[in-house]
């Protein structure tokens, strides 16, 4: 059976941008939205799911969370308004 994997991009109301991976988007989305963790995410209150993509496979998905982090600022942004022009949340549906 094929594993997923999700690269993502998460944001706040500043903008600030966080990239990272998981098995289970829906787990890892409200983890960071109930703050489960300590980090960056917890302390810049980062939890709106602006961009997603999905592969199944795991090096494929950590070289794309490297490639995507690398990014310059305005390349991420880019990449988010491409299919997310309005920065909608993409989880809100999910609970």
């Amino acid at each position: 059976m094929d594993k997923t994997y999700y690269i993502y991009i998460l944001t706040n109301k500043s903008k600030t941008l966080y990239v990272g991976v998981t098995n289970n988007l829906e787990r890892r989305v409200f983890e960071h939205k109930n703050k489960l963790f300590e980090g960056f995410t917890q302390i810049y209150n980062i939890s709106k799911l602006v961009y997603f993509e999905q592969t199944n496979d795991i090096s494929s998905a950590i070289a794309r969370e490297k490639q995507i982090k690398s990014w310059r600022r305005e390349k991420k942004i880019n990449l988010i308004e491409l299919v997310n022009p309005n920065w909608n949340d993409l989880s809100l549906e999910w609970v």
